[in-house]
Protein backbone atom coordinates (compact mmCIF):
# COMPACT_ATOMS: atom_id res chain seq x y z
CA UNK A 1 0.00 0.00 0.00
CA UNK A 2 1.01 3.57 -0.48
CA UNK A 3 0.47 7.30 0.59
CA UNK A 4 -1.41 7.68 -2.93
CA UNK A 5 -4.80 7.52 -1.27
CA UNK A 6 -3.44 10.05 1.21
CA UNK A 7 -2.14 12.59 -1.46
CA UNK A 8 -5.15 14.87 -0.70
CA UNK A 9 -3.60 16.12 2.14
CA UNK A 10 -0.72 17.58 0.75
CA UNK A 11 -2.74 20.44 -1.24
CA UNK A 12 -2.99 23.56 1.01
CA UNK A 13 -5.67 25.04 -1.32
CA UNK A 14 -7.82 22.35 0.16
CA UNK A 15 -7.36 24.24 3.42
CA UNK A 16 -8.15 28.03 3.03
CA UNK A 17 -7.47 30.25 5.87
CA UNK A 18 -4.61 27.69 7.36
CA UNK A 19 -1.09 28.50 6.46
CA UNK A 20 2.28 25.84 7.26
CA UNK A 21 3.24 23.08 5.55
CA UNK A 22 1.54 19.59 5.19
CA UNK A 23 2.12 16.86 7.48
CA UNK A 24 4.67 14.55 6.45
CA UNK A 25 2.85 10.80 6.18
CA UNK A 26 5.04 7.95 6.41
CA UNK A 27 3.55 4.15 5.84
CA UNK A 28 4.94 1.98 9.01
CA UNK A 29 3.17 -1.08 7.88
CA UNK A 30 0.15 -2.96 5.63
CA UNK A 31 -1.23 -5.56 6.13
CA UNK A 32 -2.47 -6.90 2.52
CA UNK A 33 -5.53 -9.62 2.73
CA UNK A 34 -6.38 -8.64 6.46
CA UNK A 35 -9.37 -10.21 7.92
CA UNK A 36 -12.49 -8.67 8.11
CA UNK A 37 -13.38 -6.98 11.76
CA UNK A 38 -16.08 -9.65 13.55
CA UNK A 39 -19.45 -8.34 12.67
CA UNK A 40 -20.47 -5.31 15.26
CA UNK A 41 -17.15 -5.36 16.79
CA UNK A 42 -15.80 -2.90 19.39
CA UNK A 43 -12.55 -1.03 18.71
CA UNK A 44 -10.52 -0.94 21.45
CA UNK A 45 -7.22 0.69 21.41
CA UNK A 46 -5.07 0.57 24.61
CA UNK A 47 -1.64 1.45 25.61
CA UNK A 48 1.13 -1.68 27.59
CA UNK A 49 3.59 -0.37 28.93
CA UNK A 50 6.06 -3.16 30.00
CA UNK A 51 8.33 -2.83 33.06
CA UNK A 52 12.21 -3.79 32.35
CA UNK A 53 12.41 -7.91 31.57
CA UNK A 54 8.40 -8.24 32.08
CA UNK A 55 7.07 -11.51 30.21
CA UNK A 56 4.09 -9.69 29.05
CA UNK A 57 0.54 -11.25 29.26
CA UNK A 58 0.55 -15.32 29.17
CA UNK A 59 -0.71 -16.66 25.93
CA UNK A 60 -4.00 -15.86 24.93
CA UNK A 61 -5.81 -15.10 21.86
CA UNK A 62 -8.15 -12.32 20.91
CA UNK A 63 -11.46 -12.67 19.00
CA UNK A 64 -10.71 -10.33 16.31
CA UNK A 65 -7.81 -8.81 14.69
CA UNK A 66 -5.20 -6.36 16.17
CA UNK A 67 -3.09 -3.90 14.76
CA UNK A 68 -0.28 -2.66 16.73
CA UNK A 69 2.95 -0.02 16.99
CA UNK A 70 5.65 -0.17 19.40
CA UNK A 71 6.42 3.30 20.68
CA UNK A 72 9.42 2.35 23.14
CA UNK A 73 12.03 0.02 23.36
CA UNK A 74 11.30 -3.81 21.91
CA UNK A 75 8.77 -6.49 22.28
CA UNK A 76 9.30 -10.23 22.06
CA UNK A 77 6.09 -10.86 19.87
CA UNK A 78 5.05 -14.11 18.88
CA UNK A 79 2.19 -15.98 17.37
CA UNK A 80 1.45 -19.89 16.96
CA UNK A 81 3.25 -21.09 13.91
CA UNK A 82 6.08 -18.17 13.54
CA UNK A 83 9.44 -17.79 15.18
CA UNK A 84 9.49 -15.26 18.29
CA UNK A 85 10.65 -11.90 16.34
CA UNK A 86 11.22 -8.51 17.92
CA UNK A 87 9.71 -5.59 16.80
CA UNK A 88 11.46 -2.71 18.00
CA UNK A 89 10.37 1.12 18.33
CA UNK A 90 8.78 2.76 15.09
CA UNK A 91 7.66 -0.78 13.40
CA UNK A 92 3.85 -2.35 14.22
CA UNK A 93 2.91 -6.06 14.42
CA UNK A 94 -0.54 -7.44 13.17
CA UNK A 95 -2.17 -10.79 14.29
CA UNK A 96 -5.74 -11.60 12.57
CA UNK A 97 -7.12 -12.90 15.71
CA UNK A 98 -9.69 -15.70 16.50
CA UNK A 99 -8.28 -19.21 17.38
CA UNK A 100 -4.86 -18.17 16.52
CA UNK A 101 -2.69 -18.30 20.36
CA UNK A 102 -0.79 -15.73 20.79
CA UNK A 103 2.04 -16.62 23.05
CA UNK A 104 4.25 -13.60 23.20
CA UNK A 105 4.16 -10.12 24.03
CA UNK A 106 6.46 -9.58 26.83
CA UNK A 107 9.38 -6.98 26.57
CA UNK A 108 12.92 -7.27 24.93
CA UNK A 109 14.70 -5.62 27.60
CA UNK A 110 15.98 -6.44 30.68
CA UNK A 111 16.80 -2.64 31.89
CA UNK A 112 14.66 -0.31 30.15
CA UNK A 113 10.45 -0.10 29.76
CA UNK A 114 9.02 -0.76 26.73
CA UNK A 115 5.39 0.40 25.15
CA UNK A 116 3.16 -0.59 22.09
CA UNK A 117 0.19 1.19 21.30
CA UNK A 118 -2.42 -2.03 19.94
CA UNK A 119 -6.03 -1.25 18.47
CA UNK A 120 -8.06 -4.69 18.76
CA UNK A 121 -11.49 -5.37 17.28
CA UNK A 122 -13.42 -7.73 20.11
CA UNK A 123 -16.39 -9.57 18.80
CA UNK A 124 -19.41 -8.51 20.85
CA UNK A 125 -20.12 -10.29 24.12
CA UNK A 126 -16.71 -11.99 24.35
CA UNK A 127 -13.54 -10.72 26.55
CA UNK A 128 -10.57 -8.38 24.58
CA UNK A 129 -8.19 -11.42 25.59
CA UNK A 130 -8.58 -15.44 26.75
CA UNK A 131 -6.11 -16.55 28.27
CA UNK A 132 -5.41 -20.00 26.82
CA UNK A 133 -5.38 -23.26 29.61
CA UNK A 134 -1.92 -25.31 29.85
CA UNK A 135 -3.93 -28.36 28.86
CA UNK A 136 -4.79 -26.57 25.31
CA UNK A 137 -0.84 -25.34 24.98
CA UNK A 138 -0.34 -28.35 25.61
CA UNK A 139 -2.54 -30.43 22.98
CA UNK A 140 -1.54 -27.75 20.48
CA UNK A 141 2.04 -27.95 21.01
CA UNK A 142 3.00 -29.27 17.46
CA UNK A 143 1.60 -25.87 16.08
CA UNK A 144 4.43 -23.66 18.11
CA UNK A 145 7.26 -23.19 15.59
CA UNK A 146 10.71 -24.63 17.02
CA UNK A 147 12.50 -22.31 19.40
CA UNK A 148 16.27 -22.26 20.23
Amino acid sequence: MSTDHLSHLDHPQDSPGRSGPPPKLDVVATVPGAPPAPEGAEAMTILVTLPPNSPGAPPHRHSGPAYGYVIKGAVNFELEGDPVRVVRAGEAFWEPGGDLIHYQDGNHLTDEESAFVVTMFCAPGQPMLTVVSQEELESRRDRRAPRD
